[in-house]
């Protein structure tokens, strides 16, 4: 079985937390039982979280041999320029190493819904959505990514794993998709 999951901003990619006070997990969300994430997101990050409850999906699903891409949309702080998108592009050096190349567009802002709480707005401070597209897996790698270009990240919604997409999923639902990867 392979679920696609809006995973909600503030919500941890476990569905147990020992902290004091308790934060929210996949627990609250009435998904199927003995289903794993299949990768991670941040708790602070949006979108498309694949589980499962077939660990050789979940290997081929998250292991960089297997090279399935990963889209983000991006919030940055700032207007990027030829220049930056040319340096996610090409790869960007990271405290650990160089990133691969990824796929980099401005777009314009996409159809999301309100995100609680909602982004801080500057007047002062321009802001752009970018498409984003990786090939790799580091811990907080978009955000580090577009922060080492100038640009820091307000916002991220992953929106397609490979060829599973959100497809109109809003935060919190979840539906089952073919497993073929």
């Amino acid at each position: 079985m392979l679920i696609a999951f809006n995973k909600p901003y503030g919500v941890l990619c476990q569905f147990t937390d020992r902290s004091t006070p308790p934060r929210p997990t996949l627990a609250m969300f009435g998904l199927p039982p003995r289903v794993y994430a299949a990768g991670r997101l941040d708790h602070d990050s949006e979108g498309l979280l694949l589980l499962t409850d077939d660990g050789a999906l979940a290997h081929r699903i998250t292991h960089p041999r297997h090279t399935l891409g990963k889209r983000y949309w991006v919030q940055v702080e700032g207007d990027p320029d030829d220049a930056q998108l040319r340096q996610l592009r090409t790869g960007v050096e990271l405290n650990d190493g160089m990133t691969l190349p990824a796929d980099a567009l401005r777009i314009d802002p996409p159809p999301l819904w309100p995100r609680d709480p909602p982004i801080r707005v500057r007047k002062s401070v321009p802001d752009a959505w970018l498409d984003l597209g990786i090939h790799e897996g580091r811990n907080r790698q978009v955000r580090r990514m577009t922060a080492a270009v100038g640009l820091p990240t307000l916002r991220l919604v992953r929106h397609a794993i490979g060829r599973w997409q959100l497809d109109g999923l809003q935060p919190g639902e979840w539906r089952e998709v073919p497993a073929r990867v």
